[in-house]
């Protein structure tokens, strides 16, 4: 019998659920229980197969402790997982699914044994939300995003001012929205740009200020664009901080293609200003390059 897609217990982690999109597991997760994400799974269902890749391969290690690890690494090598998740809701209007505790380096997702999600070097794929976003030269996906949500990052790094972390000059994350009935992209971007400004700039998932605070903020562009053949809406911001020289943060919204109601994607971008960021016309080439995967 076929286990339909939603959310399921993550057999790796208790406190989490992932998403099981009906063929395999994905690397989004959520806080067990969290209530008003896309696509709740039916408690009375049939449960998807426990991942036998790295989720296992973790267990074995508390089992079997330094031999062990020989092991997992066996089990894992080849095994490609991004982080999974999203931001927290739901709330009045837009909210997005994210993970209540810091980001946990053993919590990197597994795939199930009967099949793996997609592994296209040029894109970065969003299986829960159905799209995919091109890697520009100079650019990677993030093995352990902090926002356990689908993210890009480049290649190039720096010790952030505000910590001894390390930041990068560009970040790009897609993440689930439960809107309601009268939400519009317009209205799901502008409102997701306080949470994106504040996240990128200001204080982070765990609780650091990578850039010593965000300072001051001033729209500098808005308005519509086509994205994936629907149409959606952007805003951007410059940031000041009180450490570093600030960047550009923008949220893209636009309808999911899975076409559920009330289901959007932002896509929030993270760019640093300064002459070691990333020109601003990625941005517009990332968004004109995101495709459906449906």
């Amino acid at each position: 019998m076929t286990t339909p897609p939603g959310w399921y217990p993550d057999p790796a982690a208790p406190s989490l659920e992932r998403w099981w999109d009906g063929a395999a597991w994905t690397e989004h997760t959520r806080a067990a229980g969290t209530p008003g994400a896309p696509g709740p799974a039916d408690a009375a269902a049939p449960q998807p197969p426990a991942p036998t890749g790295e989720a296992s391969g973790r267990a074995k290690v508390v089992a079997l402790g330094a031999a062990g690890l020989v092991l997992v690494t066996a089990i894992v090598t080849g095994v490609f997982a991004l982080g999974g998740g999203g931001e927290p809701g739901p709330g009045p209007g837009p909210t997005t699914s994210a993970p209540e505790s810091p980001t946990d380096p053993e919590s990197t997702p597994a795939t199930s044994p009967t099949a793996s999600p997609t592994t296209d070097t040029n894109a970065l794929v969003d299986q829960l939300n159905g799209i995919s976003l091109p890697l520009l030269d100079g650019w990677e996906r993030a093995e352990r995003p902090a926002d356990r949500v689908p993210t890009a990052v480049t290649e190039d790094e720096y010790e952030c001012p505000g910590t001894t972390a390390l930041c990068r000059t560009g970040r790009v994350g897609t993440y689930s929205v439960t809107a309601d009935g009268n939400a519009t992209a317009r209205s799901v971007a502008e409102q997701d740009i306080v949470e994106a400004a504040e996240r990128a700039y200001d204080r982070d998932s765990i609780g650091r200020r990578p850039y010593n605070g965000m300072k001051d903020h001033r729209e500098v562009d808005s308005g519509r664009v086509e994205v994936a053949g629907a149409a959606g809406h952007f805003v951007r911001w410059r940031v000041t901080t009180a450490s570093g020289p600030g960047g550009y943060v923008q949220s893209l919204a636009f309808p999911a293609p899975s076409g559920a109601a009330g289901s959007m994607v932002v896509v929030r971008f993270a760019f640093d200003a300064g002459p070691d960021g990333p020109p601003l016309s990625a941005i517009d080439r990332i968004t004109h390059g995101i495709r459906s995967t449906r």
